[in-house]
């Protein structure tokens, strides 16, 4: 790689691009809330699919097997996430909106902690923790709800018409919803494309990078390891996200 990836040299590149953006657009994964006390999946030290088999905890078949299983892996874990609070990144892609150089947020992650920052256009690419669908009619419900009648002995059965219900996130062999052709349009219509925290390793989501830089965007990168699409990258950071994202914000002023 010939151009720095670390250090501030690489810092002074993004809040260079980010500075100068008016139509940018961030795509945050698991890396962004790390920082709030949210594990990833995938890391080699802590990533959940280390001891996991996410076939059997994360597929739709798996979940169709075993919903009981499924719901007792997942609720305690869902459960959590409403303690955990906004960090620098969430904060700092709040102020970007406000300040107009951010059009939306692109995110992989289920917690809600951008809008919890402020955030007010996020398109939640692989669902929220919040809520739960019937897979037979699309009946939305609070996922706690659901979580509790599955702790009194209940399976997870729509009252409506009877088909299982799971939480309102994506899981392996399933569609992404709608909110990802819309983030698809607007990628191709951003300046910037900022890549927060993401393996880039997770398809269709992953194909934004090259889809942005054919539109013509810049993209910058910022991971604290590398990623399939780093030669893509008109700034790249190898290294801890708040403290990037700390310098971004302090640019701000």
């Amino acid at each position: 790689m010939t151009r720095e990836a670390r250090g501030a040299g690489a810092i002074e590149r993004l809040v260079e691009l980010v500075l100068g953006a008016t139509r940018a657009v961030a795509l945050t994964g698991a890396g962004v809330s790390t920082d709030s006390g949210i594990p990833d999946f995938r890391s080699t030290e802590s990533g959940l699919w280390r001891e996991h088999d996410p076939m059997e905890l994360a597929s739709v078949e798996g979940f169709r097997r075993d919903p009981r299983r499924f719901y007792e892996f997942w609720g305690e874990r869902f459960g959590a996430l409403a303690d955990k609070r906004p960090n620098v990144t969430h904060d700092v892609l709040a102020r970007l909106e406000r300040a107009g150089r951010l059009r939306g947020v692109v995110t992989q992650n289920i917690d809600g902690l951008h809008q919890a920052a402020g955030s007010q256009r996020v398109l939640e690419v692989h669902g929220s923790y919040r809520r739960a669908r019937c897979l037979g009619c699309g009946l939305e419900e609070p996922l706690d709800a659901v979580v509790a009648r599955v702790r009194s002995g209940r399976l997870p059965i729509c009252q409506s018409c009877g088909e299982l219900v799971k939480p309102d996130v994506v899981l392996f062999g399933e569609l992404l919803p709608p909110a990802f052709e819309e983030a698809a349009r607007l990628v191709t219509e951003c300046d910037l494309l900022l890549v927060l925290g993401s393996s880039l390793r997770v398809h269709p989501v992953a194909g934004l990078v090259p889809g942005a830089k054919r539109a013509g965007a810049k993209v910058a990168i910022v991971s604290r390891d590398p990623t399939p699409y780093d030669e893509l990258a008109d700034a790249l950071v190898l290294g801890e996200l708040a403290d990037a994202m700390g310098a971004v914000g302090a640019a701000l002023g």
